[in-house]
């Protein structure tokens, strides 16, 4: 699969910049709304936005049901930000009725590293991309509290974890769609070309 179709969920948040990113990094980026969108590509973006307002459209547009279930069938995901909250098999301080897909063992605190004021920028090491640091853009951005023994930690920043991957499941605390770089995004891309080749195995 050497140009793969990559989704990103398109209820809230920043859509836009995802689909320039991955189209950067050679795939063919959609947006995805309904059950019908998700089935034809192969793999999804969660993106930014408000974790809570994305889990409850996720259920309106009838969507939140079939994507638990390729996640749990090993469908490759990415989740930036709220992404990242919407990927945590436990959120430490959800909102009422706010759900998660899951598919990283890991606890989320939601908006830990402020507000919208005290967002911020800081160059990570991250596991995986090779070459200068990436510019990691933090935005109401949460922090993982802990992860279990599948999930591996990709970076940290000032002693807490903002990068996780388990298995085809990736998530950061930052918005690598808003910098320019496309490397997270072709880091992700070649998850997604891999499960691919081993699916037509």
């Amino acid at each position: 699969m050497s140009t793969p179709v990559i989704g990103v969920l398109a209820l809230q948040g920043d859509v836009r910049e995802h689909l320039v990113a991955l189209a950067a990094a050679d795939a063919v980026a959609r947006p995805v709304r309904r059950p019908e969108e998700l089935a034809e590509v192969d793999g999804l973006v969660l993106p930014g936005g408000e974790s809570t307002t994305i889990s409850k459209l996720a259920v309106l547009f009838g969507v939140m049901d079939p994507l638990r279930a390729r996640v749990r069938d090993g469908m490759p995901v990415y989740g930036t930000c709220a992404g990242m909250i919407m990927l945590a098999d436990k959120i430490l301080d959800p909102r009422s009725g706010q759900e998660t897909v899951g598919g990283i063992d890991m606890i989320v605190r939601r908006n830990a590293f402020g507000r919208q004021n005290e967002s911020f920028e800081a160059a990570l090491d991250v596991k995986g991309i090779t070459g200068d640091p990436v510019e990691g853009v933090f935005i109401r951005a949460p922090w993982v509290e802990s992860v279990g023994a599948a999930a591996e930690v990709l970076a940290e920043h000032d002693g807490h974890i903002v990068a996780v991957r388990q298995g085809n499941a990736l998530a950061t605390s930052f918005h690598p769609e808003l910098t320019g770089d496309h490397r997270v995004h072709r880091f992700f891309a070649d998850m997604v070309r891999a499960y691919g080749a081993a699916e037509s195995l």
